[in-house]
C-alpha cells in the first residue's frame, strides 16, 4: 500500500498504460489509508467506498483511455455540488441538502478519469482559516494533530497531505487553497478569476470566490487544473476561451524569468521562521544566477480590508436564500419572522453570524459609499497597479501565510488574528490574477512553511513553470517526505 501512495499522477498513469497497476488496487490503497488515519484527522465529512471501487472497476473494464486523470484517486470539498450526495458547506442550515446535479468541475473530473473517493471538511461556508468554524468537526494538521490544518480548504489540504487523496479540490475566496496547502506541505494553485468553472460552487462571494486543486507538487496540481479549467456556458464569467496547455513549459524552470520580491518585508508582520526561509529563498536564488529584483508591492497594507468588506458584503446578499423556506434547515412553525429568526439563528454558526453581520453594515443605507463603495475602488487601484508590476515582472514572489500552522483553539477568540492569516494571499482573489503556494521548508518545530507566486492574468503556464523550478531549488519532497510517506507527525 506505501508504495501505491506515492506515486504521482503520471507515474500512476504510466503503470495503468503498461498494466502494471489496476485502478482497483489504488482506490483500496487509498481507501485504507481513510481507515487508517481519518479517525486522528478528520479530514473527510462523507467517503464514498462503494462508489469509489464500482468506479474502479469500470475504469478497468474499459483500460487506459488517454484520460488526463485515468484512475487518480481525488477528494472534492463539500461546498462544490456533487450529484445525489450531500453537500452541507459544514453547516447544519445545508446537513440535509443533496443536489440533484453535478458541479461542472465535478463533471470534469469524472469525464478525466478521476475516482471521487468523497467530500472533504471546511470552515462553514468557506469562512475561515483554520478549518474549525465546521459545524460537524475540526480537521488537524498531518504534521502535528494538535494544530491547524488552515482553511477554509484545510480538508482538502489535509486529505492530500496525510496520503487519504492524491489530489483535491478546494475554494479560494481570499487564499482558502494557499494557506492551507502551506500549513500542510502540500501545493496549492488557484488560477485567473474565471478560468475555472464556478458552476455548482457554493457561492461564498461570487466576485472572489474559485475553485482550485490541491496536490503533492506542482506538476499533480498541474494536471488537475487542465483537466477542470476551461469555458462553461453555465457559467458567464469563465473566460470565454480554451484554457490553455499547462504543462508544457514546465521543466523550463525560472531561467529566463524575471522575478520579483517585495520590498521592506520587515513592514509586515510574520513569524521569525517564516522569515528566514524568505531570506534563504532569496539567497539561493541568487546563487543560482536568478537573483529576484525587489519591488514595492501595491495593496498589500489595503487588500486585506479591501477583502473583509467585499467578501462580507456579497455573504450577506448570498446567504440571504438560507431562509428555511426554499430548502436547507427550518425552525419553528410560527409566525414567519419568527421562522426566519430561528432558522438562521441555529442554522449558521458564529462566524457565519460574524460576517453576514459585517458585510449588512457596509451594504446599509448610510454606510454604503463610506466602505463597499470605497472598498471597490481600492480593488480597481490594486488591479491596476499589479498589472504595472506585471508590464516589468513575470513573477512575484512571497510567503504564502505569515506563521506556520497555529495551535487548534489558539485564535477562536481573536476574529482579527484569524483574518491577518490571509494578509499575503487576498490580493491574488483581489486583483484576479493567478497564484500558487510551493511548500518551501519545515520551522524548527517541523511544521511546514509555503512560498507563494503570483503571475499576471492568464498566465498559469508561466506560474507553474516558475512553481517547478521553486519545488526544484526547495526539494521539500526528497528532505521532508511528511505524513503521506510516514513521515510527519501523524498519529
Amino acid at each position: 500500500m506505501s508504495d501505491i501512495l506515492r506515486y504521482s499522477i503520471d507515474e500512476l498513469s504510466a503503470l495503468y498504460r503498461a498494466k502494471k497497476l489496476a485502478v482497483r488496487d489504488v482506490v483500496d490503497a487509498y481507501l485504507a489509508r481513510i481507515d487508517e488515519a481519518e479517525p486522528s484527522i478528520k479530514a473527510f465529512l462523507a467517503v464514498f467506498p462503494d462508489e469509489a471501487r464500482a468506479r474502479a472497476a469500470e475504469l478497468d473494464e474499459r483500460g487506459h483511455d488517454g484520460s488526463i486523470l485515468y484512475g487518480v484517486p481525488v477528494a472534492v470539498k463539500d461546498n462544490i455540488c456533487t450529484r445525489g450526495a450531500a453537500t452541507t458547506c459544514a453547516s447544519k442550515i445545508l446537513e440535509r441538502y443533496r443536489p440533484p446535479y453535478d458541479a461542472t468541475v465535478v463533471e470534469r473530473l469524472r469525464l478525466s478519469g478521476a475516482v471521487i473517493l468523497g467530500k472533504t471538511n471546511l470552515d462553514e461556508f468557506a469562512m475561515g482559516s483554520s478549518c474549525e468554524n465546521s459545524a460537524f468537526q475540526a480537521t488537524r494538521n498531518p504534521w502535528d494533530t494538535e494544530r491547524a490544518p488552515g482553511g477554509s480548504s484545510g480538508g482538502s489540504a489535509a486529505a492530500v497531505a496525510s496520503g487519504m487523496a492524491l489530489a483535491a479540490l478546494g475554494s479560494d475566496t481570499g487564499g482558502s487553497i494557499r494557506q492551507p496547502a502551506a500549513l500542510c506541505g502540500v501545493a496549492g494553485l488557484k488560477g485567473t478569476y474565471g478560468r475555472v468553472s464556478r458552476y455548482g460552487l457554493v457561492a461564498f462571494a461570487s466576485s472572489l470566490d474559485q475553485i482550485g486543486p490541491l496536490a503533492r507538487g506542482v506538476r499533480d496540481a498541474a494536471r488537475v487544473m487542465e483537466a477542470i479549467a476551461g469555458h462553461d456556458p453555465n457559467d458567464a464569467t469563465t473566460i470565454p476561451e480554451p484554457a490553455p496547455a499547462l504543462s508544457a513549459d514546465l521543466d523550463k524552470g525560472l531561467d529566463g524569468l524575471r522575478l520579483a520580491v517585495p520590498a521592506g518585508l520587515d513592514r509586515w508582520r510574520m513569524d521569525e521562521p517564516v522569515r528566514e526561509i524568505v531570506l534563504q529563498t532569496v539567497a539561493r536564488l541568487a546563487e543560482e544566477g536568478m537573483k529576484p529584483e525587489t519591488v514595492e508591492l501595491p495593496g498589500m497594507e489595503t487588500s486585506i480590508a479591501s477583502y473583509y468588506v467585499l467578501a462580507n458584503a456579497e455573504a450577506s446578499s448570498n446567504l440571504a436564500r438560507y431562509d428555511g423556506v426554499k430548502y436547507g434547515y427550518r425552525a419553528g412553525s410560527g409566525a414567519l419572522a419568527e421562522m426566519y429568526e430561528r432558522t438562521r439563528g441555529e442554522g449558521f454558526g458564529e462566524e457565519v453570524k460574524r460576517r453576514i453581520l459585517l458585510g449588512t453594515y457596509v451594504l446599509s443605507s448610510g454606510y454604503y459609499d463610506a466602505y463597499y463603495g470605497k472598498a471597490q475602488r481600492v480593488q480597481a487601484l490594486i488591479r491596476e497597479q499589479f498589472r504595472a508590476v506585471f508590464r516589468k515582472f513575470d513573477l512575484v514572489m512571497l510567503p504564502t501565510s505569515p506563521t506556520p500552522a497555529f495551535r487548534l483553539g489558539e485564535r477562536l477568540a481573536d476574529p482579527i488574528a484569524m483574518y491577518l492569516s490571509d494578509i499575503f494571499t487576498t490580493p491574488a482573489n483581489i486583483a484576479g490574477f493567478p497564484a500558487i503556494s510551493v511548500p518551501a521548508g519545515l520551522s524548527p518545530d517541523g511544521l511546514p512553511i509555503g512560498m507563494q507566486l503570483f503571475a499576471g492574468w492568464g498566465r498559469e503556464s508561466v506560474l507553474l513553470r516558475g512553481a517547478c523550478g521553486l519545488e526544484r531549488v526547495f526539494r521539500f519532497r526528497e528532505r521532508f517526505p511528511g505524513p503521506a510517506a510516514g513521515g510527519g507527525r501523524l498519529s
